[in-house]
């Protein structure tokens, strides 16, 4: 399983957020990026381990948004989080609208 996993829905459409790209990056440098599944998930993400310290992890909603021909006003949501020593795994879910969104810390 990969250390990092991310999970995206679109609740304005009550869906998964198909296709929706997903960056993963330490400081300013990019360690992975994908694609979310028909499920909105990135189930394997980053390597199998992160070393403790803070990360961020960017969804690219303008561009999902653009390709439905919806407007919206978020061109991306950056999440910045903190690995702590001895955890096996983070999983990363969003809830998006066009204008709106929110996250948590998923299991």
């Amino acid at each position: 399983m990969s250390f990092i996993s991310a999970h995206a829905l679109d609740s304005t459409l009550g869906t998964p957020a198909r296709d929706l790209e997903v960056s993963l990056f330490d400081g300013g440098e990019i360690i992975a990026s994908a694609r979310t599944d028909d499920n909105g998930r990135v189930s394997e993400f980053g390597p199998e381990h992160l070393e403790a310290g803070d990360y961020r992890i960017v969804f690219s909603t303008g561009d999902y948004f653009a390709a439905q021909g919806q407007d919206h006003f978020h061109p991306a949501v950056t999440i910045d989080f903190t690995v702590k020593a001895g955890e096996a795994h983070y999983h990363i879910p969003l809830l998006l609208s066009p204008f709106a969104y929110s996250t948590y810390r998923g299991s």
